[in-house]
C-alpha cells in the first residue's frame, strides 16, 4: 500500500479531501506540532482542527505499521515456500491487523501442538483420506496401514485421532471461518458473570448472576466486571448459540453430508481451538473499547477542568482541611504570591473552635481577602461549616468555594513544590496550591500528574501508557488554546507549550530571572537550546503583556506581523491603538475576503488576526461560567424530595454526572434524569465545571447519598 492509497483511505474514513490528509501528514513529518498546524497552517490544511489532525496522524501511523507487518508476513511465508499469488493478494488487501494475523495464523511458527505431533508421526495423508472418503469402514481400513507402535500409533483409533487433530487445527486456522465466528459471536454472544462464592459480600454483588449482550455492554460495566474478576470475586465467560457455528464449520468440508469422524473434528475444532481463542479476542476488544471510552471521558473531564475560568484580581485564603493535624491556611495575593501561612484546629479531636475563629478573623482583617477556597478532602464539610459560621460574624462580604483538591498531596510532595516552597512542609504547600487552583486552575494543575486530578472513571483499570499519552495531549491542547504569559509562567506550564521541551522551559525561566522580564518575543531567540524551529512552533502561543510591541500580547504569529502592519496602514491606525473602540469599529467593517486579497494573505489567517486584534490579551476562559460561590452551608437533613438547588458538576461518567450541591458527598444525576429526551452520552448535556439547576429525587441519610435530577421534580408537599 503506497502513501497515496493510504491518503485516499484516511480521507474516505474521515470524510476529508485527499489533499488535506496529504498536507497534514507532510506538515507533521516536517516536525510541526499539531497545535501549531491547527492554528497557523489553516490555509494549507483547509482549516482542520486538532482533533481531525490527531485522527489523521493516528490512522496514518496505524496504516504504516500495518504495511510493515504485511511486508514482514509476506517475507516469512515466502521463506517457507508457501506464498501463492492468491494469498499475497489477500494479505495486501487486508485493512485490519486482525484480518492480517488470521491469514498468517496457519504459517506462524508454533509450539508443539497435537496436530504438529500427528504430522511428525506421518499422519497427514490419513487426514487427507478423512476429507476425501465418505465411507467410515473404508476409512478405518485405511487407518490400519498407519499403525506403528514405535511411533506410539497402537491402533486405528489412535491413527484416526491424530488425523482428526490435524484437520481440527486446519479448520480453526481458516481466516474466513474465524472472521465469521468472531462477527457472529460479537453480534449474538452474551457476556455472563457469576460469583465465585455467592455467599461472600463485595461491591460486585450486582454482577453475581449477570448477563448482557456482548455488543451492548457499556464500558463502565465491562471495566467493573474485569476488576471483579481480577480481585477473584467473579468468573466471566461469553456464551453463544453454537448451532449456527457448527453449521458454518460443517460447510467447510467438500463432501456433504459429513461422516462421524468429521463431526468429531468440527466439535473439537470449535470447543478446543476456536471458541477459547475467539472469546479471548472478543473480551480483549470489549476491554480495549471500554478503556478507550474511559480514557475519552477522563480526557474530556480534564480539558473542562483545566479550562475553568480563573478568578483574577482577587486575594484568596486557601484552606487544606484535616482532623488531627489541623487545617492549614495559606493567603496568596492577586498574582498567587504567598503572603501568610497558618494552622488552626477547628475540627475534632482538638476542636479549638473559638481560637480558630479568631485566627481566621485576624487574617480577614489583615488582608483584603474576598474568597476562601476550601479543599474537598478529609474534614472538608466540617471545615466548610466552620468557615460559614466565621464569615457570618464578619462585617464585610466574604464568600467561600469548595475546590477539588485531587492531586494536591501529589504536588505538595513533588520536586516542583519543594523548589517553590523549600521552607514549608507538604501540608502547608497544599493550602497554597488550593488557593492558586481557584485563581488560575490551568497554571496550577499543570504541575500535577494529569492522572491525579480526580476526574476519571476506572482510570487505574486502563492502559496507563495510553492514558498518560491522551491526558498529556489534553493538557498541551488546553495550554496552547489559552496561551501563556511568558513573564509569569512556571516551567511546568511552559513545557506544555507547542515545541517547548522541559529543559527549554527551564532555560526560559532562567533567562527571565537574568534579564528581569522579556520585553519582546524576539528576545526568546536568545534562550539556550531554543532554536529556529522551536521558536517558530512556540512563539505564537507565548504572550508578552506591556512589552515593546503591542502585537506580542496577541496570538498573532510573528511571521504574520508584516501582514498586520499592512492592515494597520490600510485602516490608518497605529499598532499601539489596537483594542481601542475606533480601531475595533474599523476592523468590524472590513470585507474579510476582499481585504485578504489586498494583503495577499489567506482568509483564515486574516479572520484570526482580526479576532485577536479586537480583543488583545483576552483569556478565552473568561467567556465560560464563573465558579459558584457560597456563603452558607447545606446539610443532608435539610433536603426534601423536589427541592431545587444549584450545583457544580465535579465529574462526568458513563452513567451520569456527580454534582456538588454543598454536601459532604456529591449527588448523582443518573443519565436517565438528565433530560426529558433520551440521552446517549452524559457529555452531550453537561461538562465538568458547569453550574446546573438540579432537583432532589431521593435522600439516603444513612449512606449519605443523594439522587438528583436535571428535570424538574414535584416537591413532596405538592404531591
Amino acid at each position: 500500500m503506497d502513501s497515496l492509497v493510504m491518503y485516499k483511505m484516511i480521507a474516505e474514513e474521515l470524510s476529508l479531501k485527499v489533499g488535506q490528509v496529504q498536507t497534514s501528514i507532510e506538515l507533521i513529518e516536517e516536525g510541526n506540532t499539531i497545535p501549531f498546524i491547527a492554528r497557523y497552517r489553516k490555509e494549507r490544511t483547509g482549516e482542520l482542527d486538532e482533533e481531525q489532525l490527531r485522527a489523521i496522524d493516528e490512522r496514518f501511523h496505524y496504516l504504516t505499521q500495518l504495511n510493515q507487518r504485511k511486508e514482514e508476513i509476506i517475507r516469512k511465508i515466502d521463506e517457507q515456500g508457501k506464498l501463492t499469488d492468491e494469498l499475497k493478494l489477500k494479505i495486501e488487501a487486508s485493512n485490519k491487523l486482525q484480518e492480517l494475523e488470521d491469514l498468517y495464523l496457519p504459517y506462524r511458527p508454533k509450539r508443539k501442538t497435537r496436530a504438529s505431533v500427528a504430522k511428525e508421526k506421518g499422519l497427514e495423508p490419513l487426514a487427507r483420506i478423512l476429507l476425501e472418503k465418505t465411507d467410515v469402514e473404508a476409512i478405518q481400513q485405511e487407518a490400519s496401514s498407519f499403525i506403528n507402535p514405535e511411533l506410539g500409533i497402537e491402533n486405528e483409533e489412535t491413527a484416526l485421532q491424530g488425523a482428526m487433530d490435524i484437520l481440527a487445527e486446519e479448520l480453526s486456522e481458516d481466516a474466513d471461518i474465524r472472521k465469521w465466528i468472531r462477527e457472529y459471536t460479537w453480534k449474538q454472544g452474551m457476556f455472563v458473570s457469576k460469583a465465585k462464592d455467592p455467599e461472600e459480600r463485595s461491591v460486585y454483588e450486582m454482577y453475581y448472576d449477570y448477563t448482557e449482550p456482548v455488543h451492548k455492554m457499556p464500558s463502565h460495566r465491562i471495566l467493573a466486571v474485569n476488576r471483579g474478576e481480577r480481585e477473584e470475586f467473579l468468573k466471566i465467560k461469553i456464551t453463544v448459540d453454537e448451532e449456527p457455528i457448527y453449521q458454518r464449520l460443517t460447510a467447510w468440508f467438500p463432501n456433504q453430508p459429513i461422516h462421524s469422524y468429521l463431526e468429531k473434528v468440527v466439535q473439537d475444532s470449535y470447543k478446543r481451538l476456536i471458541a477459547p481463542s475467539i472469546e479471548r479476542e472478543i473480551h480483549a476488544t470489549m476491554t480495549e473499547n471500554a478503556e478507550e471510552q474511559a480514557i475519552h471521558i477522563f480526557s474530556e473531564n480534564l480539558r473542562h477542568l483545566l479550562l475553568q475560568p480563573p478568578i483574577q484580581g482577587k486575594m484568596v485564603l486557601g484552606v487544606d482541611p484535616a482532623y488531627r493535624t489541623g487545617c492549614k491556611l495559606g493567603v496568596v495575593d492577586e498574582t498567587g504570591k504567598m503572603l501568610h501561612i497558618e494552622v488552626i484546629y477547628p475540627t475534632p479531636p482538638v476542636s479549638k473552635v473559638e481560637e480558630s475563629k479568631q485566627i481566621v478573623k485576624q487574617l480577614l482583617d489583615q488582608y483584603p481577602i474576598e474568597i476562601i477556597a476550601i479543599g474537598n478532602g478529609t474534614a472538608s464539610r466540617e471545615t466548610e461549616a466552620f468557615i460559614a459560621d466565621v464569615i457570618k460574624e464578619v462585617s464585610r462580604k466574604v464568600y467561600y468555594i469548595i475546590v477539588n483538591e485531587a492531586g494536591a498531596s501529589v504536588y505538595s510532595a513533588s520536586k516542583i513544590a519543594k523548589e517553590e516552597f523549600p521552607d514549608l512542609d507538604a501540608a502547608r504547600r497544599s493550602a497554597i496550591s488550593i488557593a492558586r487552583r481557584l485563581q488560575d486552575p490551568l497554571a496550577e494543575l499543570v504541575k500535577i500528574d494529569p492522572k491525579s486530578v480526580g476526574v476519571g472513571q476506572y482510570q487505574h483499570d486502563v492502559s496507563q501508557k495510553r492514558l498518560s499519552e491522551s491526558l498529556n495531549t489534553v493538557v498541551e491542547s488546553a495550554v496552547n488554546y489559552v496561551g501563556v504569559n511568558v513573564n509569569t509562567a512556571s516551567s511546568s506550564l511552559l513545557q506544555y507549550v507547542s515545541g517547548i521541551s522541559a529543559s527549554v522551559a527551564k532555560n526560559i525561566v532562567k533567562k527571565r530571572e537574568e534579564i528581569g522580564r522579556f520585553q519582546k518575543r524576539e528576545e526568546l531567540k536568545e534562550v539556550p537550546r531554543l532554536g529556529a524551529k522551536t521558536f517558530e512552533q512556540c512563539i505564537g502561543f507565548l504572550r508578552i503583556n506591556d512589552g515593546n510591541n503591542a502585537l506580542d500580547k496577541t496570538p498573532i504569529h510573528p511571521e504574520s506581523y508584516p501582514v498586520a502592519e499592512q492592515l494597520f496602514s490600510l485602516l490608518q491606525v497605529e499598532v499601539d491603538q489596537i483594542g481601542t473602540p475606533e480601531t475595533n469599529q474599523r476592523l468590524q467593517q472590513l470585507d474579510v475576503e476582499r481585504t485578504a486579497e489586498q494583503l495577499q494573505c489567506g482568509v483564515p489567517t486574516l479572520r484570526d488576526m482580526i479576532e485577536a486584534l479586537l480583543r488583545p490579551g483576552r483569556d478565552p476562559r473568561e467567556e465560560l461560567q464563573a465558579p459558584l460561590l457560597r456563603s452558607d452551608v447545606l446539610k443532608i437533613e435539610d433536603l426534601k424530595v423536589g427541592m431545587q438547588l444549584q450545583g457544580t458538576v465535579r465529574n462526568v461518567v458513563d452513567f451520569g454526572a456527580f454534582v456538588d450541591i454543598g454536601l459532604k458527598n456529591d449527588g448523582l444525576v443518573h443519565i436517565s434524569k438528565m433530560s426529558e429526551k433520551f440521552v446517549k452520552n452524559p457529555m452531550d448535556i453537561v461538562t465538568v465545571g458547569d453550574i446546573v439547576d438540579v432537583w432532589v429525587v431521593n435522600v439516603d441519610i444513612d449512606r449519605e447519598r443523594v439522587g438528583l435530577s436535571m428535570v424538574p421534580v414535584i416537591p413532596q408537599e405538592d404531591q
